[in-house]
């Protein structure tokens, strides 16, 4: 293990975070640096954070996220880790988030717009701004009733038009279902 390292305490307060799942032997030999009251354990390194939790979202006044492996473990805890430069501000005012679907994998989310992958083509968006357009694109990926409204056939052709749109215009969702009917 590293040499002991420890944050500062208020290091993690209002931060987004994406944590890559890792094995949990990753962690064999580590001491335990921090217990939370909901039971995640915190092992801090010089490059950065491993956690150990079963639960991730949004902690307290934070956002992180748990990208798991392929395949997915089936075990109720998982184990995280995160650089330190994967640590962003977080607040509700700021436009710092985009939007980024993958229709192969049916799934979208949202990326801080200091992630070093940020084309700067999606549009950024509040906190509130985000949560509204991430349901609405959810909604189109996994939903079908939206679609018979359309007298186009191809779902398919329809999900990436729309969702394109969403996450690349300031458009509402009734302009952008507008332009296809």
């Amino acid at each position: 293990m590293d040499k002991f390292y420890k944050p500062s305490p208020n290091s993690f307060k209002n931060t987004f975070c994406v944590f890559k799942e890792m094995q949990i032997e990753k962690i064999l030999g580590f001491v335990v640096q921090y217990e939370s009251k909901s039971g995640s354990k915190y092992y801090y390194t010089e490059l950065g954070m491993y956690r150990l939790s079963n639960h991730w979202g949004r902690l307290a006044n934070s956002k992180w996220r748990l990208e798991s492996m392929l395949p997915e473990t089936t075990s109720k805890f998982k184990l995280g880790f995160a650089l330190w430069q994967n640590f962003h501000p977080d607040n509700a005012v700021e436009k710092l988030y985009y939007l980024e679907v993958n229709l192969e994998n049916n799934t979208a989310n949202y990326q801080h717009k200091n992630n070093p992958y940020y084309d700067e083509k999606a549009i950024l968006r509040t906190t509130f701004e985000t949560t509204k357009r991430i349901k609405q694109v959810r909604n189109i990926i996994h939903l079908t009733s939206w679609a018979k409204y359309f007298e186009h056939d191809d779902i398919y052709y329809l999900r990436e038009k729309i969702t394109t749109e969403l996450i690349y215009s300031n458009k509402t969702l009734e302009q952008i279902k507008k332009e296809f009917m």
